[in-house]
């Protein structure tokens, strides 16, 4: 027996009725559970389930009606159902750019297949797809993207400047490239790092400056290209978590920083608690600072103590004594 989704049978049924509408003569049943990737058991499921759907008041004059001819099923009334679904402008266009970004990937193992689809999708666009102006972000910038591209193509080393979040560093390191990632968006470069020793994944958002060296990229046999299936980011062991509760204002952090878990919450109103590991805490005070009250440290209790001790020295200067119950809040 087969299973199929509600939601791919939804699809199935509203395109069904148009599909044979444009087929006047009929169709055979084998050739339409083809075209639909379905059995022809399923088929024949979904048309007994379109025999009971019509107009509201669902008269007997008023359902789908269907014609059987041996192996060929035809559509005698359609109720309404004349229309295919179509992708809007703007969803053609997206799925069209999507596509062209993903064959930019090196090494995409599905080529053929993607530039199959975008050949189909560019089709059904139409004009649109050629002159609608789009502006793409992948949070990169595309020079550097091209630079590390480059390296990549001709296997040569890099040399960068990187931003460090977790730490609030600005760092100069030599890399020997590996791949190209994109992940929701955003654009990787997994790479060897000579300086740490081992692979690490940098967000080229946050590379400041970029060159490509005149020799070889020579990851070692140790390096080995991560498994990103369950996510992007991976925190080096041993750090520790810091847990923070943020407010409406700053609920950005969980975007721009790697956090380990997100989940909402009622205090503050509108809130975010996150979790996110960092081996400085010295950086994570001054997070906290920097964000003018909008956050609030949960654990560890040594960073809970620091902030709150901040405070507290902050407001002393203008005349302002603050009791020990405020311990944590930045």
């Amino acid at each position: 027996m087969t299973v199929t989704g509600t939601t791919d049978r939804m699809t199935r049924l509203l395109a069904l009725v148009p599909y044979l509408t444009a087929r006047p003569e009929g169709v055979a049943l084998a050739e339409a559970a083809r075209d639909f990737s379905v059995t022809e058991r399923q088929l024949r499921n979904d048309l007994e389930l379109l025999w009971m759907c019509g107009l509201p008041g669902h008269g007997p004059g008023d359902l789908i009606d269907l014609s059987f001819e041996g192996d060929r099923v035809r559509v005698t009334f359609t109720a309404g159902m004349v229309r295919p679904l179509r992708l809007t402008t703007d969803e053609a266009v997206a799925l069209v750019v999507a596509l062209r970004t993903l064959l930019e990937l090196p090494g995409l193992a599905e080529r053929a297949a993607v530039s199959t689809a975008l050949a189909k999708v560019s089709a059904a666009a139409g004009h649109a797809a050629e002159v609608t102006p789009v502006a793409v972000s992948v949070d990169a910038r595309e020079e550097t993207l091209a630079v590390v591209r480059d390296a990549l193509e001709r296997k040569r080393a890099l040399h960068l400047h990187y931003y460090v979040p977790t730490r609030d560093e600005r760092t100069e390191r030599t890399v020997d490239p590996m791949r190209l990632l994109l992940v929701e968006g955003r654009w990787y470069l997994e790479a060897w790092c000579r300086r740490s020793e081992g692979v690490r994944l940098f967000r080229l958002d946050r590379v400041d400056d970029v060159a490509v060296l005149d020799e070889p990229a020579a990851p070692p046999p140790q390096a080995h290209e991560r498994d990103v299936q369950n996510g992007i980011y991976q925190p080096e062991a041993g750090s520790p978590a810091v847990r923070l509760r943020l407010d409406r204002s700053a609920r950005w952090v969980a975007d721009y920083y790697p956090v380990d878990t997100t989940s909402p919450v009622d205090d503050p109103p509108g809130g975010l608690a996150v979790t996110l590991r960092t081996a400085d805490l010295a950086w994570a005070r001054r997070l906290v600072a920097s964000l003018g009250g909008g956050a609030t440290v949960d654990e560890p209790a040594e960073l809970a103590a620091q902030v709150a001790s901040d405070a507290r020295a902050a407001l002393a200067r203008y005349g302002v004594e603050v009791p020990s119950a405020t311990e944590g809040t930045g």
